[in-house]
């Protein structure tokens, strides 16, 4: 039985662009994280406890 090794080509990509997609990425989880707090707070508010 004979195995043939089949090689990929595994192109990276430029860094450029995985430097933007990282902060594509955090920018987009910072975001979530804000609209996150702010229905929390908004939950909070409508139940009747304020911050101040």
């Amino acid at each position: 039985m004979m195995v043939q090794n089949q090689t990929q080509q595994i192109t990276k990509s430029p860094a450029w662009k995985r430097i933007l997609w990282m902060v594509a990425i955090y920018v987009g989880s910072v975001m979530a994280l804000g609209v996150v707090a702010t229905l929390f707070r908004f939950m909070m508010t409508a139940a009747g406890m304020k911050s101040h």
